[in-house]
């Protein structure tokens, strides 16, 4: 297997404007958490985030700070993923520009976003050699211990009891396995780990402490120099529950001694997880491109859940719109589960059903994820008037999935064909429950805003087979009732609830 090796700038020096990523955002996006089991009985389909906890794992994203203010990413990252990842917000560079000035509120935003959508939060990074501070580089060598114990102290003390993990130390190694030359290991050498861990520990007892790198995913020098490290730290008695392998990897090029390696860290009594999962490929993305990513998310899935200590898998962006690799690796990209549209692709339909779901492939998957896509646009944008004239009234079941916050929430809806005769064109009224306004939808036309809506099929998905499903959803704005819809009925006909 050739090495895999990282260009610089590495992914998280990539700061992406607000402006670009709205710019590329529509609001289909979250039609990719109705992405759902045909038949699915008492629920809509489980996301990500519920299959993976079902197998006792999570399955988590990264966003920054500019991401809050996007309802379609907020969205997806909510409802798809358990664990969230700050991109910067919680840096040196970020937290601390200054000796001594501490700047908490973007990383606060970020945790107050996982708290409120029960998700759990890693801390990403305490140490790291880069995004680092001149000043800090530019200390004397007697005084950057002070330096980084303050740093940890203060950081880790601010965020006790919030945090799952912590990434401590991030990317200590040079690929043949020796330190960087970094202001810390100039300063103290190699014990500046330890020292960094034991700082953690005694500022938050509660996080798990983790050493993080990248292309150390299969055998070779660099994960070697990572496990005898690790081997060394345990033996001393230094704090140290786990390890993160970060996972950028190339189309078609997952390790296959990942879980041997990966097995050797559990059997020091670490946990492992893949922190920043990604698969890059050369652009444009193709049919087959697409179907080899689902097999590589897949297989480290598959991986992750055959390694007894490996607790998760994050992937580092909720689509490829947010994704680093872009602007890092030119001409590569279309390295995540949703596409441009934030769409799902066969990589995600590989994740769901490698975690136990049955789903059949959704059609987005089979456009190129960085071209054109003939896949579903916001509601606001075809006209209902492409659709077909209703006809029939077949039997119909509906099930849905609805997750809400403070003021707002999101709503997934899924009809099932339960009759004998193909529907043509459909249209699914409900009623909201009073104080709720939608604000926009996807998959469907869905109007009017407040108390009896009905929602209508677009050109493409106005076919429902007999025992065939349609999903849609909606987001809508409450005033304290954050109730599902009820009283569904297809083209006149009344639809049973599960």
């Amino acid at each position: 297997m050739p090495v895999r090796t990282l260009r610089t700038p590495h992914p998280r020096n990539a700061r992406r404007a607000l402006g670009t990523v709205a710019a590329t955002v529509t609001a289909a996006a979250l039609a990719a958490a109705a992405l759902l089991p045909a038949g699915q009985a008492g629920a809509a389909g489980p996301s990500l985030r519920t299959l993976a906890e079902s197998k006792g794992i999570y399955f988590g994203t990264a966003i920054s700070q500019f991401d809050l203010g996007n309802a379609t990413i907020t969205g997806l990252a909510s409802s798809q993923f358990g664990m969230l990842t700050p991109t910067n917000e919680m840096k040196w560079d970020t937290v601390e520009s200054s000796p001594g000035n501490f700047n908490f509120g973007p990383g606060d935003r970020l945790v107050s976003f996982a708290q409120a959508n029960s998700m759990k939060t890693r801390g990403h990074t305490l140490v790291w050699h880069s995004q680092l501070p001149s000043w800090v580089s530019n200390l004397p060598n007697s005084q950057v211990q002070g330096a980084m114990r303050n740093h940890i102290t203060t950081t880790a003390t601010h965020y006790k009891g919030k945090l799952y993990a912590w990434d401590v130390v991030n990317e200590m190694f040079n690929e043949d396995g020796s330190f960087r030359n970094d202001a810390f290991y100039r300063a103290m050498g190699s014990g500046f780990v330890a020292d960094a861990l034991r700082t953690a520990r005694a500022a938050d007892p509660s996080a798990k402490l983790y050493l993080n790198d990248y292309n150390t995913e299969g055998l070779n020098a660099k994960s070697d120099a990572m496990y005898n490290l690790a081997k060394s730290l345990k033996s001393q008695g230094v704090p140290l529950d786990g390890i993160g392998f970060q996972g950028h990897f190339i189309l078609g090029q997952i390790p296959s001694s990942l879980k041997a390696n990966l097995e050797r860290f559990t059997a020091l009594g670490l946990e492992v997880a893949i922190t920043e999962l990604d698969v890059r490929m050369p652009l444009p993305a193709d049919g087959a491109k697409l179907a080899q990513q689902g097999r590589d998310f897949a297989s480290v899935t598959n991986t992750c859940l055959a390694v007894k200590g490996c607790v998760g898998i994050s992937q580092w962006a909720v689509g490829d719109p947010d994704s680093w690799v872009p602007g890092t690796f030119p001409g590569e990209g279309a390295a995540t589960l949703y596409d441009n549209n934030y769409q799902p692709k066969p990589a995600y339909t590989a994740t769901v059903n490698a975690l136990g779901a049955s789903t059949a492939s959704p059609s987005p998957s089979t456009s190129p994820s960085n071209s054109p896509s003939p896949s579903p646009s916001p509601s606001s944008s075809p006209s209902p008037t492409s659709s077909p004239s209703p006809t029939g009234g077949a039997t119909c079941k509906v099930t849905g999935e609805i997750n809400a916050w403070n003021t707002g929430l999101t709503e997934n809806l899924t009809i099932t064909n339960t009759g004998s005769t193909t529907v043509n064109g459909w249209a699914l009224a409900f009623t909201l429950p009073g104080g709720q306004t939608v604000t926009n939808g996807w998959n469907a036309t869905v109007s009017p805003a407040t108390g009896q809506v009905t929602a209508r099929n677009l050109s493409y998905n106005g076919t429902i087979a007999p025992g065939g499903s349609v999903s849609f959803g909606f987001q809508a704005t409450h005033s304290g009732n954050a109730g599902p819809a009820g009283q569904f009925s297809l083209n006149g006909v009344a639809c049973s609830t599960a």
